[in-house]
């Protein structure tokens, strides 16, 4: 799989699907985790996805067009801390189960979660979600680059047993480096 372009198509903030006509691939993860940053470097471009050090950023479901339609980046809006209403954080997780349960064209989701954190509860009921509802998924782990070879090893392995997962099942990937992108794509071509 080769990416060669990438941009924004639309942003959906009501319970009503795109009508794209290509595969989807979902990003889901918890607030600041790293998404837009991880789309960023999955599609070789800075600024496609806005990123922010302030959690909760992303309230829509944000639609991005791979290689003129190929398929779809969909970035869902991240869950856990957010400096937003319950009311606002509910209709979110509206949202994503909506998007999760009606559309045809998701293939299958990337969990992403942070290489220096123990899986939370919040992943682990999203990745229960995904199982009853038999929604594939792949785990990457972001922010290699914080830690050392050794240390993400460690990690991964940590990450790996709390998802019931191998440790080889989930991507380390650094959206600084560029490290891991070639298995993200991989992972990609097999599954589209």
């Amino acid at each position: 799989m080769i990416i060669k372009t990438a941009e924004y198509v639309t942003s959906v903030v009501s319970k009503k699907l795109f009508e794209g006509n290509a595969p989807e691939i979902a990003i889901a993860g918890r607030s600041n985790v790293g998404k837009s940053s991880f789309i960023n470097m999955l599609t070789n471009r800075k600024k496609l996805a806005r990123s922010s050090s302030e959690p909760g950023r992303t309230r829509m479901l944000n639609y991005f067009s791979v290689n003129g339609g190929e398929f779809y980046l969909v970035d869902l809006p991240g869950y856990g801390y957010a400096k937003v209403t319950d009311k606002e954080r509910d209709s979110w997780k509206g949202l994503i189960e909506f998007y999760l349960q009606k559309s045809e064209r998701l293939k299958f989701v990337f969990l992403v979660v942070d290489v220096r954190r123990e899986p939370t509860e919040l992943d682990l009921q999203l990745a229960s979600y995904f199982d009853y509802y038999d929604i594939p998924y792949v785990l990457v782990a972001t922010k290699a680059d914080k830690l050392s070879k050794s240390a993400c090893k460690e990690a991964v392995k940590l990450i790996a047993k709390g998802f019931n997962r191998s440790p080889e099942s989930v991507l380390l990937v650094s959206s600084l480096s560029g490290a891991g992108r070639d298995a993200v794509l991989s992972a990609i071509s097999e599954r589209i």
